[in-house]
């Protein structure tokens, strides 16, 4: 799950960050609402999290615009301001959530998850692909009963294999949901560990990793 923190106070970003960052997610800052369209531009996000007070605009002028262009990804606001009308307000511009500062990174971290599944439309929290199961909202797998013993980032790319089972998914895709921005130190490459490692731990389960030359990965019923 890849997330955007817009937010201009540094400290609470990175503190903020490190948590989705904890939690198994992949997480970009933006301090300005110009900022953030930079990164939308270039790049999806799986949820938003949006600070209302912005020193360029509001961040509610930033959600009616995404929203006027028909972006949907799933918006939730951080606000410092406790009038029920300045969150009916947001709400009603199409943010799907809110949370009031200060609040428990904890329940920042449930709530973006709980905006990801409702927006992906999953109708049960496991996904099964032979003797795999992963469940997203316990981040686990188990194979044949067992539990995997996976990596966060492990972790993360099998999700990202497993939600789009029948498609090739590039090098360059699967990078973008491993590594955040901020991480440019790591190269395309780091795909390839990952997949090696991966591939180890599925190995004689009857699900492998299909390498498909000059174009991406795909995981495959070995039986």
């Amino acid at each position: 799950m890849r997330v955007l923190v817009v937010e201009d106070a540094p400290d609470m970003a990175e503190a903020v960050a490190t948590r989705l960052r904890q939690a198994g997610m992949v997480c970009d800052i933006a301090e300005t609402a110009d900022a953030a369209e930079d990164f939308l531009a270039v790049q999806r996000y799986d949820a938003i999290a949006l600070d209302i007070n912005l020193p360029d605009r509001s961040g509610t002028e930033l959600l009616a615009d995404l929203r006027r262009r028909g972006e949907r990804v799933p918006v939730l606001m951080l606000t410092a301001a406790f009038s029920v009308e300045t969150r009916v307000s947001a709400l009603d511009l199409g943010a799907d959530d809110y949370l009031v500062k200060p609040f428990d990174h904890r329940e920042l971290v449930a709530r973006l998850r709980a905006l990801h599944r409702r927006d992906a439309d999953v109708k049960s929290d496991e996904i099964a692909f032979g003797a795999l199961v992963f469940n997203p909202a316990a981040r686990e797998a188990r194979l044949a009963g067992r539990t995997l013993d996976l990596t966060r980032r492990e972790l993360a790319l099998l999700g990202l294999l497993i939600r789009h089972t029948g498609h090739v998914m590039s090098k360059e895709r699967l990078y973008e949901g491993l590594y955040s921005f901020a991480e440019t130190d790591v190269g395309l490459n780091a795909v390839e560990l990952y997949i090696a490692r991966l591939r180890k731990k599925l190995a004689g389960s009857g699900v492998g990793i299909e390498t498909q030359r000059g174009l991406g990965y795909r995981l495959v019923r070995d039986d």
